[in-house]
C-alpha cells in the first residue's frame, strides 16, 4: 500500500505572503489528493496579528484532509510579551488546533508530531524533555510493520551553503532520539529551502539513522538561497519498501509548480 503525502511549510500569512500562488499550492494538493496534508509551522508572519490568522485559516479550511499541523516560531507571538514567555501558543491553539502534539496512524504510517518553537527562542528551535519523552511513549504505540514519520518545524542540519542560520540547539540530540525510536523520516521547514538528506550524513555513527525532507516557503515571498524569492512544497508516495520524495517547485513563466527533484530511498532493513 502507498501513503500519498503532500508537505509544504513557512505559509506566512501576512506582507510576505502571495495569494495567487497560495490557490496554485491549494489546486495541487486537492488534485493531488493525499492520504495526509502536512504543515510543518509558520502559519503566519506575525502571530500577534489577527487578520493574518483569518487569512490562513480560510485557506486552511479548504485544504485536503486528514491535515496534520505542528506549530512554527513565527507562530509564537512577538509583542505580547507575556504571552510570548507564558501562553506561547495561545493564537495557535484559538486559530488552528489544540493539539501541540499530534499521533496520527494510517494503514502502513504512523506520524508523530514535535514542538520545536519556544517563547524564549528567536530563530533556532529546540526539543524539550516532554517532547521527547512524548515521541518515546508515541513509537511505543505505533502498530507493528509502520513506517515512522515526525514533523517539525526546525531544521536537523542546515543544507550545503546554508552557515548563517542557527540549527536547532540540541540538533544531534534529537538526531539521535529518531534514531533510537527508528524514525524513518523527519519532515520540516523553517530555513524557505528545499533539502532532502539524512542524518548519517553527519551523524555517520547513528545505527541506521533518519531521511531529512525539508519543504521551502509554500506561500511567501522569503525563498531563501538558491530558492531566493520562490515557492516550494514536497510530495511524498511511503510504502513498506521505500520512498519517493518530489520536490515541486513554482516556474514563474508557466504559473505551475514543476517537479525539480527527485529521491527514491529504499528503508533500512
Amino acid at each position: 500500500m502507498t501513503i500519498r503525502v503532500f508537505h509544504c511549510s513557512d505559509l506566512h500569512a501576512g506582507p510576505p505572503f502571495d495569494a495567487a500562488i497560495a490557490d496554485i499550492v491549494l489546486q495541487d494538493a486537492q488534485r493531488y489528493a493525499p492520504d495526509l496534508f502536512v504543515v510543518s509551522g509558520d502559519f503566519v508572519q506575525r502571530a500577534d496579528n489577527a487578520d493574518q490568522w483569518q487569512t490562513i485559516t480560510a485557506w486552511l479550511s479548504q485544504t485536503p484532509e486528514p491535515r496534520f499541523v505542528v506549530p512554527g516560531n513565527h507562530d509564537v507571538p512577538l509583542y505580547h510579551v507575556y504571552k510570548r514567555l507564558f501562553d506561547p501558543y495561545f493564537f495557535y491553539r484559538r486559530h488552528i488546533s489544540t493539539d501541540l502534539m499530534p499521533v496520527m496512524h494510517l494503514p502502513g504510517v504512523s506520524v508523530v508530531g514535535l514542538v520545536s518553537a519556544h517563547g524564549w527562542c528567536i530563530d533556532s528551535g529546540y526539543v524539550n524533555a516532554a517532547q521527547r519523552a512524548h515521541l518515546r511513549h508515541a513509537v511505543s504505540q505505533i502498530p507493528a510493520g509502520n513506517r515512522r514519520v515526525v514533523v517539525m518545524h526546525h531544521q536537523l542540519v542546515n543544507p550545503p551553503g546554508v552557515k548563517k542560520r542557527a540549527r536547532m540547539r540540541n540538533s544531534d540530540q534529537v538526531a539521535a532520539l529518531l534514531d533510537e525510536c527508528a524514525i524513518d523520516v523527519v519532515l520540516s521547514g523553517h530555513l524557505h529551502l528545499s533539502y532532502v538528506g539524512h542524518t548519517r550524513d553527519t551523524m555517520p555513527e547513528l545505527a541506521r539513522g533518519t531521511l531529512i525532507c525539508q519543504s521551502g516557503t509554500s506561500t511567501s515571498r522569503r525563498g531563501k538561497s538558491r530558492e531566493r524569492h520562490m515557492c516550494a512544497y514536497n510530495t511524498l508516495e511511503i510504502t513498506a519498501h521505500d520512498v519517493l520524495i518530489q520536490r515541486h517547485l513554482f516556474d514563474v513563466p508557466t504559473r505551475k509548480f514543476v517537479v525539480e527533484v527527485e529521491h527514491r530511498q529504499r528503508w533500512h532493513a
